[in-house]
């Protein structure tokens, strides 16, 4: 029976996720599978990938032949190292102490670049979201601008028209004034 490491998909329409799933070969791709050992998200950045690295070992050294995403995520989680560095230990090339050595180098600088990138995407993110703040504030800015020189203009005008008022008032009254006392 050939053993393959694949996927199984799950969730929604255009919001997949899926499981990492040990499974025969010839089963079909969301069918029967032997053992469940991850899961992946694409939907997150950067994306979520959840896997028993023992367990994925196992089965990698047991003969189970990994699909090409899948074979991807399990290097990127260190699985594939492992296994690299396990056959070394088993062929007497290297001794177990320095294969774990080289394995926890690895994978402290592999935290370190996600870590960095995960602080690079929030730091983006931020810096995004303070550039909208201040294009929204310039924006209201402007907008309290134009509503105060439209009131200014308005308060203009109407001191003009009361101006003419006034003094068309003024004539008239001085009109009568004249009136009354001839």
């Amino acid at each position: 029976m050939a053993v393959k490491i694949r996927l199984a998909r799950r969730g929604r329409k255009r919001m997949a996720i899926y499981d990492v799933v040990v499974a025969d070969a010839r089963a079909p791709r969301d069918g029967r599978f032997i053992e469940k050992i991850g899961t992946y998200n694409p939907n997150t950045d950067p994306a979520s990938i959840n896997i028993n690295n023992e367990r994925a070992l196992k089965w990698l050294l047991n003969g189970a032949q990994p699909t090409d995403t899948v074979k991807a995520m399990l290097s990127y989680r260190g699985v594939m190292l492992k296994k690299h560095l396990q056959i070394g230990v088993l062929k007497g090339a290297i001794q177990q102490e320095d294969a774990d050595k080289k394995y926890e180098e690895w994978l402290a600088s592999k935290e370190d670049a996600i870590t960095g990138k995960v602080d690079k995407l929030a730091k983006a993110k931020e810096e995004k979201r303070a550039a909208a703040l201040a294009a929204e504030t310039a924006k209201n800015e402007a907008r309290l601008e134009a509503i105060r020189k439209r009131e200014e203009d308005a308060k203009a005008a109407a001191a003009a028209e009361e101006a003419p008022a006034q003094e068309e008032g003024g004539e008239a009254a001085d009109s009568n004034e004249e009136e009354n006392n001839a």
